[in-house]
């Protein structure tokens, strides 16, 4: 298949996926922005602010895209829906694994919606950043972003002056990050996602409610806790005295950058769960470093074998990918908005483009979603071929 033929068909899933959407937005014009700023996003462009963005779309100036992001009538949320059934639709699987996780966005200044000096993981240190809760969708066809929260720290959420400034709803109060990823959790639940499975850091892991809600729901989880964390009566640090010489076994995680992740595994029982299930504490131990542990504490169906815990607790690194990939791709950090509508509705397109990126690779690998494309099985996928095909003009009149 010729690099035009694949440019084509690129362009028609993007308008079908357009076409998705564009109930979504109640007037022409701000359907026509939408998707002159998916098509942005997807571009090689050197960044994805709003100067770049207006440039891709032809305009002379910001304004109209600052327009669309902060005052044409539009629901996030909704779209925000439309995102998570169009990645179901086409990884969707009853063995896939919902992942939690957050992310750092460096900020300068303090005008920024949620901004404050404050642990990041992207930098590594406490750092002048916004915080943003993510919900992954990890599937052996695929996996991508489909909810999102931005964390709003004590000292935004009761001044009002800086609430006011940043367009915070009045109904938006002080949340923790555990409780944002519940909220995620149950509207995911709610909408029948396909999952048997949830994984997480500690974070998430350490909170009694989030298991709770995980096993009301009949799904199993694999979740990181610190070693501090009580099982029992003991921290589970202290429950390695309980592992028999013989019982750890190597494992793969899955497959990294360097190849399998292969680890020591050790897994014990622990309490009294109801009939077909079991719980415990899974402990994962490094390659040549015997003293380096990370813990996991589990719930499961009661058949469920040791390498099949190990493989859901390889797909936390799933979301880490996500973010790498929208981040480098589809300008997920790129943004210059201040506002809380302008911040979610930007993530949530940049979350949709790199869904649509992560469906046209799986299409181009001939897996799964191939057999819903238009005309038969596109050719393999090139790195950047996608967004240097889809920049080029094919297909513009679908983007209005």
């Amino acid at each position: 298949m010729t690099h035009a033929s694949e440019a084509h068909r690129w362009a028609d899933q993007l308008d079908d996926l357009c076409t998705r959407i564009a109930p979504r937005f109640g007037r022409i014009e701000p359907r026509r922005r939408a998707r002159a700023y998916l098509q942005g996003l997807l571009a090689p462009l050197e960044r994805k602010n709003g100067w770049h963005l207006a440039e891709a779309a032809g305009d002379t100036t910001p304004d109209g895209v600052q327009d669309f992001l902060a005052r044409m009538h539009w629901d996030a949320d909704a779209v925000r829906d439309d995102l998570r059934a169009y990645v179901v639709d086409h990884l969707g699987d009853p063995d896939a694994v919902l992942v939690l996780d957050e992310t750092g966005f460096l900020k300068k200044g303090d005008k920024s919606v949620g901004v404050k000096r404050q642990y990041s993981g992207t930098a590594g240190r406490i750092e002048n950043s916004q915080i943003g809760v993510f919900l992954a969708y990890a599937s052996r066809h695929g996996h991508a972003l489909i909810d999102r929260a931005l964390y709003l720290p004590d000292t935004w959420a009761f001044d009002a002056s800086r609430r006011a400034q940043a367009g915070v709803p009045e109904e938006v109060m002080f949340t923790t990050k555990p409780k944002q990823g519940q909220a995620m959790l149950k509207r995911a639940f709610a909408a029948g996602v396909p999952c048997a499975w949830v994984v997480s850091d500690s974070l998430y892991g350490a909170d009694y409610q989030t298991r709770r809600l995980v096993e009301a729901h009949g799904r199993g989880y694999v979740l990181a806790v610190t070693s501090a964390q009580r099982l029992g009566l003991k921290p589970v640090e202290d429950w390695l005295g309980d592992v028999p010489a013989k019982g750890w076994t190597r494992l793969s995680a899955g497959d990294g950058a360097k190849g399998p992740r292969l680890y020591d595994w050790a897994y014990l029982p622990y309490g009294i769960p109801p009939t077909g299930w079991k719980s415990g504490l899974l402990i994962r131990r490094k390659k040549g470093r015997p003293h380096q542990f990370t813990f996991y504490l589990t719930w499961a169906p009661a058949d469920t074998a040791l390498t099949t815990l190990v493989r859901v607790a390889g797909q936390r690194w799933t979301i880490e990918s996500c973010f790498e990939e929208a981040k480098g791709e589809t300008g997920l950090d790129q943004y210059e908005v201040r506002s809380w509508r302008g911040w979610h509705r930007h993530i949530t397109l940049s979350m949709l483009a790199h869904a649509y990126l992560t469906v046209v690779r799986q299409h181009a690998s001939g897996g799964r979603g191939a057999r819903r494309a238009r005309g038969g099985t596109v050719a393999l996928h090139r790195t950047g071929s996608a967004t240097a095909a889809l920049a080029s003009g094919v297909g513009a009149a679908a983007f209005g």
